[in-house]
């Protein structure tokens, strides 16, 4: 099957899904209209395929954690970084504080908040600004094209992020926060609050695929040793608690986030990303997993199956 028919199977198998609710506790998601419904697809040589509501911008959220840690790496690198965060999956939910004090306050993996807020106090810069400065030209490097703060995301979040406050106290207490607390986490939290699209987080994906280098501007935005790590990661932790039977239903890297938006990696070939609203218990689309899923399964992409 070719990839636009799979995208399109991808589709209707999401669109005939039913049930999950939006995140209600940012107040920005729970606005969102929870029938919106896009899949797209983007080759390493660049080619895109899309449907639905694939141009409809939404908080990147979760994702983003990414990306982030993809500028760490090249910062201070990939042994570092499994030193400073970890490359373990937790067991428990996202925003654990539990899981810090089972491993005397160190994160283990980056793809959680714990982890992501201890990521985003190791991206260089003098201050938050700076700091933030550096995010934003990340994600807008991997996309291909200036990505936005969302003012009104930014604020819900900025507005109801106590309990990741509460685990950066905790990290710094530990030694694993390696900045001002605070500042950590009104970066981390600006950084969850761009807007990006399907075809965006495609294109991100693809840059990651592609070895570093975005197919459509050509531009390397990481070395290509960086990308295992961080596809490794992603493996382990990117779906939460559900990353285990990701991997062994779907058998690609993949990373969701609460606004809705799921991404795949397929190493040398191409990313599928979805967005739907409506999330499961653990904080995955349900839509956006049935639509990456097939897509996936249509063309024959999990990596484990024996070619």
């Amino acid at each position: 099957m070719d990839i636009e028919a799979a995208v399109n199977v991808g589709y209707q198998a999401a669109k005939a899904t039913s049930g999950g609710q939006n995140a209600n506790y940012i107040p920005f998601l729970a606005s969102v209209p929870s029938d919106l419904l896009g899949v797209a697809v983007v080759t390493t040589s660049g080619e895109v395929f899309k449907v639905g509501d694939a141009d409809y911008q939404f908080a990147i959220e979760s994702i983003s954690k990414v990306f982030t840690l993809a500028l760490v790496m090249e910062a201070i690198g990939p042994v570092a970084v499994r030193e400073k965060i970890g490359a373990d999956p937790t067991g428990l939910p996202f925003n654990s504080v539990i899981a810090l004090e089972l491993h005397n306050g160190k994160p283990l993996s980056p793809l959680v908040n714990a982890g992501a807020i201890a990521t985003a106090s190791l991206v260089p810069g003098n201050d938050a600004d700076a700091i933030w400065a550096a995010i934003k030209d990340a994600q807008s490097r991997f996309a291909g094209r200036t990505i936005a703060l969302s003012p009104d995301v930014n604020s819900s979040e900025q507005a109801t992020n106590f309990h990741n406050r509460a685990i950066a106290w905790l990290l710094y207490s530990a030694g694993a926060c390696y900045s001002d607390p605070m500042q950590a986490v009104d970066v981390y939290t600006r950084q969850c609050s761009t807007l990006v699209s399907t075809i965006d987080l495609a294109m991100m994906g693809a840059t990651l695929a592609s070895g570093g280098v975005n197919p459509v501007t050509g531009t390397r935005v990481i070395k290509a040793a960086n990308v295992a790590p961080i596809l490794a990661e992603m493996m382990m932790e990117g779906l939460y608690t559900a990353s285990g039977d990701w991997a062994y239903t779907v058998g690609l890297p993949g990373k969701s986030g609460v606004g809705g938006g799921i991404l795949a990696v397929v190493p040398g070939k191409l990313a599928i990303a979805a967005f739907s609203p409506p999330l499961d218990p653990v904080g995955n689309s349900v839509r956006g997993q049935v639509a990456v899923a097939k897509v996936a399964e249509q063309l024959g992409l999990n990596l484990f199956r024996p070619a």
